[in-house]
């Protein structure tokens, strides 16, 4: 029987998303005809296969469904209420349950409400922010369609959770300062937002974030992106700055109820605080703000905290989702809330008779289970050491005890518990220091109540941990500190992944939610509530891997595989650890039962590695002779090339529709005016359009072109730090003339684009350039025809710089899948473990091979100097790193290993020209810029080198045979701006 516990919402609405969105990698989903046209644009980058392989970070799955479905509900279905969601994707609820059917139909869902459960560590924050960016989009093209806005809220259940949401927003805090340029936005812009949008969503976002001190207070322009935690929307006021959030449902204590009836309590001073009293008032104020907006879109983080609890039959709401109904009131369907929780639901009942009631408007559901299965968080072991499984449940106490004098102290049980936990992370250490010394394990103790976590500390120095390296994290720690000490505190806090110290963080449950680090590898959890929602919190804290990159892929499933089997994992690498009580092993037995927890003993501990068979392999001892120096050629920016001009007239002309049928289409536009952010000028009219460009007039649109064709074909990486960015940028992969770029674009448009000729300023004939595939063909037809220029004659002496493969001084690999070597600068070389056959066999016949000085195995994440630029078939640009470097008989070979039905593919042949293009280029140096030897391209079909190697063959001559040639070809110009 479907039911709201049963989460019938999302499994309806997922089976429609996925029939609508069938095809969406190719771009041919049926979804991109049902939603605007810059809602397309968005799907189509986000997740188009073209765009996702040219990134090398992308949403996962569960992002991907999160996303989808509250578009399509949004956008295609048009829903204003629950019950209209309810009534196209599981009706059958509402049919078979009456109670179910009031719940769905109360006042509190009468307008769009989802609510997104994703598990803890799989990036919540980004699905909260590409939505975000989706509304804004829409909302500045569509303003009055009701269905978007650029008024947002996002609400925080406390202020670790809160200055996390300002990191994604506004950047990191460094000595009080808060850099767009590391913000999440900033840093992710190539998977967020496509590039003809990047410099709209920037200044909207930059001009409207506003802290909670500000809302109601900061002017903005065109909207706001209020920031608050659940405090200020509450007739509470705001908590000490690290106060511990009760969760729905706890007891309250008496003294906090009578001073809520009580607020100027008679012989306090902070009773009659004015501080206290004015925050009280401006609550009023930021409510009457939020209220009088016409729309407003609202995200609430950790949103368990904030539905109502049942207790002896009555139904209760806490204090902020009054607040947010007392908003959504005016507002109708343009009040929209989202719902972020991976514990999106209530617990009734106690002990072995409670259960869980979910939240009815849950529209995805990507679990811990399905994260875990997926690989996308840590996988879980509970350790079982013979010390703690001999304890009752009676025998192992939960709370602390009481000495003599009555003072508390820790019971045996804790301590029992806390040296299991130490044991651990020593163990991890010691191993994980031994494979990469920057990564640094950590243990989170979980205590009861803040009198515990002073003991806890004085436990840890009795055991050996000096002051620096144990953390105590909790309200009492802040009242003992100074405020700028305790900011100091919390930097050190959300920084522990790259450090050393602390070792241990203690904490009361304050830290259950927004302390995102990776390191967390060891959990104790000493506290009394055996509650499921606040072990699986607890849990949460140490689920984000710890271990990234292809290298360590293999390791990491093979470890799912044996707890799938039920066996104990053969290393801890993502491994969370969780030295658990007794008493709480049911929670952790359906995991078990899945096959998705293991079981570990102290047996296990002895007999098995904590990084199985991954080894870190160094430099060998005299090297230098087995290195490789990869030139790079510095002076490109000052080229003189032999001519400077492309000539039009050998661009193809865009031949999809007539210039006729997309006058059709462009209509007569919008008219809206721009404001500038603080000063409200008022500066011109421009016309809005869902096109990939948006411009003022046909010589912003040139302007405007030009700098992307700029922009795509003339940085030398791509790179996630501002500082790397701007460097790079500095050293253009190719300088280009704009002014001459910005000429050849007009001619072309002019007389060749269409085959005929066109006057942009007649009849404002220059809008059908807006039309997304006009613009993307210009972009696409100068981009190829600049970088298929690069191997022009070179007129001027080139600057030459090296970067040798040394520079990486250790790899991690797996010992059962890398080789031994002696050509090699280090001591072993990885393979992959599967379908790695061609690579291992084509290493051992070089290491046997007498013709053979020299060779190496590229790592495409540790030597990321090392990758050619390429121009795929779509005509993006891309990145590829070749399998080896080889030096034989006084050659460099760049060699990529292929199996034989790869050799033809439309992207590997435009990586051979590119390849071949590149080697050309470095052959024309001076001999003494090219390690004095020749560089050739060879793209290795495994026929080939199995014929040549089962017939004797020298892998030198080999070489030489399969080496690739460039074509010249003079009919074609190569030059370049």
């Amino acid at each position: 029987m479907a039911s709201i516990n049963d989460l019938s919402l999302a499994k309806g609405l997922t089976a429609k998303v996925e029939e609508a969105c069938a095809g969406l990698e190719t771009g041919q989903a049926p979804i991109l005809e049902q939603v605007s046209e810059t809602t397309a644009d968005l799907l189509k980058w986000w997740f188009q296969s073209e765009f996702q392989e040219a990134r090398s970070f992308n949403f996962h799955s569960g992002q991907r469904q999160a996303l989808l479905n509250v578009i399509y509900a949004h956008e295609v279905l048009g829903i204003t209420t629950l019950q209209d969601l309810y009534q196209v994707a599981a009706a059958d609820v509402m049919l078979t349950s009456t109670r179910d059917s009031e719940i769905i139909r109360a006042s509190k869902n009468a307008y769009p409400k989802y609510c997104l459960k994703m598990a803890t560590g799989t990036g919540k924050t980004w699905v909260l922010q590409a939505l975000m960016v989706w509304q804004v989009l829409n909302a500045n093209r569509a303003p009055d369609s009701g269905r978007y806005t650029k008024n947002f809220l996002v609400v925080a259940p406390g202020l670790i959770v809160y200055d996390r949401l300002l990191d994604a927003f506004m950047g990191k805090e460094r000595d009080g300062k808060r850099d767009f340029l590391v913000s999440d936005l900033a840093i992710f812009q190539e998977l967020f937002i496509p590039d003809a949008y990047r410099d709209e969503v920037f200044r909207f976002v930059q001009g409207a974030v506003c802290p909670k001190e500000e809302i109601g207070r900061k002017i903005t322009a065109g909207g706001i992106i209020a920031i608050s935690n659940w405090h200020v929307l509450s007739e509470e006021g705001e908590p000490l700055e690290d106060e511990e959030i009760a969760a729905p449902g706890d007891i309250l204590d008496p003294k906090d109820v009578v001073q809520s009836i009580l607020p100027l309590t008679p012989g306090t001073n902070q009773g009659n605080d004015l501080n206290v009293l004015n925050r009280q008032y401006e609550r009023g104020g930021i409510l009457s703000y939020l209220k009088d907006l016409p729309a407003l879109m609202v995200f609430n983080d950790e949103a368990h905290h904030i539905h109502d609890f049942k207790r002896e039959g009555e139904v209760t709401e806490v204090e902020w989702q009054k607040s947010l109904n007392l908003i959504a009131e005016p507002k109708g369907s343009r009040f929209v809330q989202l719902d972020f929780s991976a514990t999106p639901y209530n617990e009734v009942g106690t002990g072995k008779n409670s259960r869980k009631t979910y939240f009815p408007h849950i529209v995805v559901d990507f679990d811990l289970k399905t994260a875990m299965r997926a690989g996308l968080v840590k996988s879980l072991v509970l350790d079982k050491r013979s010390e703690i499984g001999a304890l009752s449940h009676e025998d192992l106490d939960f709370n602390a005890d009481r000495d003599e004098n009555g003072n508390p102290m820790l019971s045996e049980g804790q301590r029992i518990m806390l040296r299991a936990g130490l044991t651990k992370l020593r163990r991890l250490e010691a191993d994980f220091g031994g494979l990469d010394p920057d990564k640094h394990p950590k243990m989170l103790v979980v205590c009861e109540d803040t009198t515990v976590t002073p003991l806890v500390v004085e436990f840890m120095r009795l055991e050996g941990l000096a002051d620096d390296e144990v953390l105590r994290v909790d309200s009492n720690r802040k009242g003992e500190l100074k405020p700028d000490e305790w900011k100091v505190m919390r930097e050190r806090l959300f920084d522990v992944d790259r450090h050393s110290s602390p070792r241990v963080i203690v904490s009361v449950l304050m830290l259950r939610e927004g302390f995102d680090v990776n390191n967390i590898c060891v959990i104790v959890p000493l506290r009394a509530s055996g509650a499921g929602i606040l072990l699986e919190q607890t849990i949460g804290r140490g689920l984000r891997l710890m271990w990234r990159g292809n290298e360590y892929e293999d390791i990491k499933r093979e470890n799912r595989q044996l707890i799938r089997s039920g066996k104990t994992p053969n290393n801890m690498i993502d491994i969370l650890s969780i030295v658990e009580h007794p008493a709480f092993q049911s929670f952790y037995e359906d995991l078990i039962q899945e096959g998705l927890a293991a079981e570990s003993d102290d047996d296990d501990d002895q007999n098995t590695s904590s990084t199985g068979d991954l080894i870190s392999v160094g430099l060998r001892a005299g090297f230098e002779e087995y290195d490789f120096a990869i030139p790079f050629i510095l002076r490109e920016q000052v080229e003189e090339l032999e001519d400077t001009q492309i000539d039009p007239t050998t661009l193809p002309a865009f031949g999809a529709f007539s210039l006729d049928q997309l006058k059709s289409q462009i209509g007569q536009g919008e008219k809206f005016h721009s404001e500038d952010v603080q000063a409200r000028t008022r500066f011109g009219d421009y016309r809005v359009h869902g096109g990939v460009m948006t411009a003022t007039g046909y010589n912003d649109y040139l302007a405007r072109v030009t700098r992307r064709i700029t922009e795509a074909v003339t940085l030398t990486d791509t790179t996630s730090s501002s500082k790397a960015f701007a460097n790079a940028s500095k050293f253009p992969y190719i300088q280009i003339n704009r002014a001459e770029l910005a000429e050849g674009i007009d001619t072309f448009v002019r007389n060749h684009l269409f085959g005929r000729a066109l006057d942009p300023l007649a009849e404002e004939n220059w809008r059908v350039l807006l039309i997304d595939p006009v613009t993307e063909h210009i972009i696409k037809v100068w981009a190829r025809a600049i970088l298929e220029a690069e191997d022009s004659v070179v007129v001027a002496d080139a600057e030459v710089a090296h970067r040798r493969l040394s520079e990486v001084q250790k790899l991690a690999m797996r010992e059962g899948s890398s080789l031994a070597v002696e050509k090699a600068i280090y001591l072993r070389l990885p393979y992959p473990s599967r379908n790695g056959g061609l690579e291992q066999a084509f290493m051992e016949t070089c290491e046997r091979d007498a013709s053979v000085n020299a060779f190496c195995k590229i790592n495409e994440q540790k030597h990321t100097f090392a990758r050619l630029r390429y121009i795929k078939e779509d005509g993006l640009p891309a990145f590829y790193s070749p399998d080896f470097l080889v030096r034989a008989a006084g050659s460099v070979y760049l060699v990529e290993t292929k199996a034989q039905g790869q050799l033809t593919s439309p992207n590997v042949l435009r990586k051979r020209k590119a390849a071949v293009s590149w080697c050309d280029r470095i052959n024309a140096l001076a001999p003494e810029h090219r390690s004095e030897a020749e560089w050739h391209y060879v793209l290795l079909g495994e026929e080939t080198f199995y014929g040549w190697r089962d017939k004797g063959g020298s892998v030198a001559d080999l070489m030489t045979y399969a080496r690739l040639r460039p074509v010249e070809d003079r009919a074609q110009p190569k030059f370049v701006f």
